[in-house]
């Protein structure tokens, strides 16, 4: 992805939209070694650079070319403390790209006739949907699913809480009232504005109509289908990442040192924000769904139906959203399909292309060191994608 061209950023793919607007430096290393040998190229260097010039403390990319190739690459370090090794194809939180999992759960409901697209939240969920210019019988479910419902965003509010107090847990209801009290950004269908609101009404309609976790059906339904063994939904009070990762760091303003936030409850992004993945398993994830493994032809067809995006500071004209699912145009001229995300600790922005190809780039801060961070990610990205 590129800006305007070469460079591309996705600012509305962050879930602490307040945060994303900091461009901030900070205190890590002036330069990293790569944390693997081969030959050089462009994925390769591209992953120094962000180590060594954006600042990043660890970044890692997965990839696979036209022929099916796949490669798991890494630079930097794994934990400035200790100055290890970073984990290849090391877990980390995805953020925003947990929308796009809750997205297809409601399609499969959608496609086994158990939900309306068109029909509005207070179908399921009678009575709860009620505010300033809100009200659940007049916000369907596609607009909840394509941020077209007008819904106030809940991290708005709670992005200072979130990062002064990695340990507070907030149930799901807790995330909605947040919202509930202030007044709508627009009137249901009338307008596109990103708000992780709507993905916590999405998993709640989940729970309501199977009558079952949350988590459970995101496992059952996407994870264990596709066997994304390195992929999992956080259990409740659960703040550790499992298994092999780095580690992830927050930098709250210019020159501040790095703070090591991989341990933290991610309760505040639930079906919003709260998966654990790496950039091979998120591969996989968006090359399964545009293959047509998770959804049937038509409810993935509605799923690639997009509306404008607007352009924010750092944002390209020409992308677009669906339902859960994002469309950038490429530099080669290719459209690349993914969402990418923020969370604490992690940036992680994956593309997957009609031809075959797939790149996921991770990197272990969520705010860019640098303010130039998000665009070079997003560039690499594009240079993946469209290489060879």
């Amino acid at each position: 992805m590129t800006d305007r061209q070469s460079r591309r950023l996705r600012p509305l793919a962050v879930l602490l939209v307040a945060a994303a607007a900091l461009g901030v430096a900070s205190t890590l290393p002036a330069s990293a070694a790569p944390s693997e040998t081969g030959r050089r190229d462009a994925v390769r260097s591209g992953l120094e650079l962000l180590v060594q010039q954006d600042r990043y403390p660890a970044a890692l990319a997965a990839t696979t070319d036209g022929r099916g190739r796949t490669r798991d690459l890494t630079a930097g370090v794994g934990d400035l403390r200790t100055g290890s090794r970073v984990p290849v194809d090391g877990r980390v939180r995805a953020g925003s790209n947990t929308k796009t999992y809750t997205a297809v759960v409601v399609l499969q409901l959608v496609g086994e006739g158990k939900v309306e697209l068109d029909a509005p939240i207070e179908r399921h969920l009678p009575g709860l949907v009620r505010g300033e210019g809100i009200d659940g019988r007049a916000i369907t479910v596609r607009q909840l699913l394509q941020h077209t419902s007008g819904l106030p965003n809940y991290t708005d509010y709670i992005a200072a809480e979130v990062f002064g107090n990695h340990h507070r847990y907030y149930q799901p209801r807790e995330l909605l009232d947040i919202a509930l009290a202030h007044k709508a950004t627009s009137a249901p269908g009338t307008a596109w504005a990103y708000s992780n609101t709507n993905y916590v009404l999405a998993g709640l309609l989940i729970e309501k109509v199977t009558g079952r976790p949350y988590a459970e059906q995101i496992t059952r339904r996407v994870i264990d289908r596709l066997g994304l063994r390195n992929t999992y939904f956080p259990a409740v009070g659960e703040e550790t990442i499992r298994g092999a990762h780095p580690q992830g760091y927050h930098v709250a303003e210019p020159g501040a040192k790095p703070v090591d936030v991989t341990e933290l409850d991610p309760s505040w992004g639930w079906a919003a924000g709260q998966l654990v993945s790496t950039p091979s398993d998120l591969n996989r994830f968006f090359a399964g769904l545009l293959n047509g493994r998770l959804l049937k032809p038509e409810q993935l067809a509605q799923m690639r139906t997009t509306v404008p995006m607007p352009t924010g500071p750092g944002g390209v004209a020409g992308e677009r959203y669906g339902l859960g699912l994002i469309s950038t145009p490429l530099s080669c001229g290719k459209v690349a399909w993914g969402h990418g995300g923020a969370t604490p600790g992690s940036y992680t922005v994956p593309g997957v292309t009609e031809d075959g190809r797939a790149a996921t780039i991770a990197v272990t801060a969520n705010l860019a060191p640098t303010r130039q961070g998000p665009e070079h990610v997003a560039a690499l990205l594009d240079s993946a994608l469209c290489a060879g």
